[in-house]
């Protein structure tokens, strides 16, 4: 096991989005394993580790608030980008106006959440990674606030402010309120099967989900 860091994340609203919500976007009611590790990865990430989600703890009360937005119902079609790329004319542009649908989305409010990680050195590594120099590295940017892109809760509009942890963890809204079943939750994707989907049963006691590596357990 690498060596683990304790590190907060919070903002004002999170959607970590239900898949079998197909318009609407619905959250789920605490961020997920792939998107804290989709957090440290924001801050510090490199071929020769692989970082892992140990402990989640759910700081605040979970509180859902809903809002409606502008999106779009269409996308560039690709082969007007391949036109341009190839040197030929195209309007790489969308009429707002004419795509234009209002979405409703049940989002979290006043998410906050720490995070207990570990990361484990990767087949890619070479002589001159250690984990000491890793792990000092990581350190070293939480601390900066330091990232190589902003973090974010979920979706990209909502953006994660976070810092290092290096006291002991206080108590949170759901100390001593023993189990929640939170349900099925999306664990992460396992990228070398065909991109299939993981989800776990997750369970909350006095506001803290224990996570396994799944990929070492299939």
């Amino acid at each position: 096991m690498g060596y683990g860091i304790k590190f907060k994340v919070f903002g004002d609203y999170a959607c970590f989005t239900r898949p079998e919500m197909k318009v609407e976007r619905v959250s789920y009611d605490v961020i997920t394993p792939s998107a804290a590790r989709g957090i440290i990865e924001a801050i510090y990430w490199k071929p020769a580790i692989r970082w892992i989600i140990d402990k989640i703890h759910v700081m605040n009360e979970i509180k859902f608030t809903n809002i409606r937005r502008n999106e779009v119902s269409e996308k560039v079609p690709k082969f007007s980008i391949q036109k341009v790329v190839n040197g030929n004319y195209s309007n790489l542009y969308q009429d707002t106006s004419k795509y234009r649908q209002q979405r409703a989305s049940m989002i979290l409010k006043d998410a906050c959440y720490i995070i207990e990680a570990h990361f484990e050195m990767t087949d890619k590594s070479g002589e001159e990674d250690t984990i000491e120099k890793h792990y000092n590295i990581a350190l070293r940017r939480l601390r900066k606030g330091q990232c190589y892109f902003q973090p974010y809760l979920g979706t990209r509009e909502f953006a994660a402010s976070f810092q290092l942890i290096e006291d002991e963890i206080s108590p949170g809204f759901y100390d001593g309120k023993g189990e929640i079943d939170l349900g099925w939750v999306l664990w992460d994707i396992d990228f070398k099967n065909d991109m299939s989907p993981i989800f776990y049963r997750t369970l909350m006691k006095d506001g803290i989900i224990e996570v396994k590596d799944l990929l070492k357990a299939r």
